[in-house]
């Protein structure tokens, strides 16, 4: 399955794709009472993107650069916009492990021009 197929509802999800990004862990209060950890990440495939929430252990886990795969996800929504998600019986699996470093944008060719045209490598 690909992100872009993800629409919220969908549920029995397995994905794979690449961690983008990553937010420093914060702690937030369960409904019921409880503290517990959590920090955002945003998947990517070659088809798009879609954010998910790490909580406990997973976000230890899980870094920049991580392929992961997720089984028996579903797709919630938070403020509007889809959200995958593990819940309660679903699972996350790092299957390779990353540089944890946010990938690089693509370098143009014109950064190879930005050299003064009255300059040569002769001179």
């Amino acid at each position: 399955m690909k992100i872009i197929e993800l629409k919220t509802g969908a549920s029995n999800v397995t994905i794979q794709a690449k961690v983008t990004e990553k937010s420093d862990p914060r702690e937030v209060m369960s409904k019921y009472g409880k503290r517990l950890s959590v920090a955002n990440i945003t998947l990517q495939d070659d088809s798009g993107t879609i954010a998910m929430s790490l909580w406990g252990s997973d976000i230890n886990d899980v870094n920049i650069g991580d392929t992961v795969e997720i089984t028996n996800g579903y797709v919630g929504e938070f403020r509007g916009t889809p959200q995958l998600s593990t819940g309660k019986f679903g699972k996350i699996k790092v299957i390779e492990k990353g540089d944890g470093a946010a990938p690089e944008e693509p370098k143009g060719d014109d950064e190879e021009m930005s050299m003064d045209p009255d300059e040569s490598e002769e001179a």
